[in-house]
This record gives C-alpha cells, structure tokens and sequence, in this order.
C-alpha cells in the first residue's frame, strides 16, 4: 500500500474565492492598488511571503500583508472555497484500500486543520501537515520532509498529489514520484515542465491507478 500526501488547493478544494479575496484584503490595507483578478490567481499555491514580496519590496510591509490576509481569512476566507466533484468518493475508496492519506500544503497550518476539520472527508487523513505561520517550514520540499518524519517513512512507496509545479519539485527533492491534476490552478503545461510521473484529468483516475 502506497502513503499519498494531497495537496489542498487546488486539489481538493477549489478556493479561488476566498484566497483572492483575502489577497485584495491585504492589498486594501495597506493602501496598494489591488491586482487584476488573473493576476490575484497566482497567489494559490506558493507561500504568501513569497507571492508579496516581490509586490511589496519591503519585509516590513509583507508581514504586514500576511497578517491582513490572515486577518480576514480568519474571519471568512477559510468556508470560501468548493470541494472538487468526486474527490470525498475517492479518497473514501483509497483509505478503504489501505492506502496512508494525508496533506501537505503550503497554507499555514492551523488554517489547513481547521477547513480539514470541516471537510466531509477529513477524517480521512492521518495528518495535515502546513506552513508555519513564521514561515519557518512553507516550501514543499520542507513540508513533505515535515511529513515523512512525522509518519515516520522513508520517500520510498509515498506519491506526491497536487495540482501546481511546487508540488512536483517538492516531491522530486525527495526523489519521490508525483501525480499532478489537472483540475486546479497549474494547467498541463506547468506540471509536464515540473516533471509530473504522472497527470490526472479527473479524481477518478486516482482510483484507478491506487485503488
């Protein structure tokens, strides 16, 4: 039986609303134009430091837009998002098989436990492993590191799941194989580049190939 790690945005759920939303947020805030709405959307996936940063051009003022973004998504941000069709059934069907479930992702922690926790299908997952709200641990290569020492495993029979290239060059650190969806924020041409073992068109491949 194989240990799947799942990426959550993305992934799981879509939560283009609430992550966009919470970024305007921030930008409001501070008093900064807001970025276009397909500009916003490159802010799913990596840590938020490294998304403002380059914007801001301060330390300074980018932790003050992690806390703004946080501020609201505390507040609203965290229940603005979609559970992809077809995913609750078969990550039922994989823990039925045996199979170790659990998440690695670049939100920070506490956020990820707590829309987890709400999730239909969250107590699936034998840990949800995510950013430290410092940002000492927010890269996938860090986290999937996080996540296999906790669980106490080796790379060897574990699969990457995620929908952006972060998520593929996190798992081939660990010289660990990846599976890369489609239906989320990369596209096929970002995950084939990253270097993807394999990409998923629907949740239901995924039964296919572990169930």
């Amino acid at each position: 039986m194989a240990t799947l790690f799942f990426d959550l945005d993305g992934t799981l759920i879509d939560s283009a609303v609430g992550i966009t939303r919470c970024v305007a947020h921030a930008f409001e805030r501070l008093g900064e134009p807001v970025p276009p709405p397909e500009a916003l959307r490159g802010w799913i996936g990596p840590p938020l430091r490294d998304s403002f940063g380059p914007v801001l051009g301060d330390a300074a003022r980018t932790e003050k837009a992690v806390e703004f973004y946080r501020e609201r998504f505390e507040s609203e941000g965290w229940r603005e998002h979609a559970v992809y069709e077809g995913i609750g059934d078969v990550l039922a069907g994989l823990a039925a098989a045996g199979h170790r479930l659990a998440v690695v992702t670049a939100k920070n922690e506490p956020h990820a436990r707590l829309i987890i926790e709400h999730l239909p299908f969250g107590g699936l997952f034998e840990d949800v492993v995510g950013a430290t709200p410092c940002g000492r641990l927010s890269h996938k290569p860090e986290l999937i590191g996080e996540a296999l020492a906790r669980l106490g495993l080796g790379p060897e029979g574990c699969w990457m799941i995620g929908d952006r290239h972060m998520d593929i060059h996190g798992a081939r650190h660990h010289g660990m194989p990846s599976v890369g969806v489609l239906w989320g924020f990369g596209g096929e041409a970002e995950l084939r580049g990253a270097g993807a073992t394999r990409l998923a068109a629907a949740p239901a491949e995924l039964a296919s190939w572990f169930g």
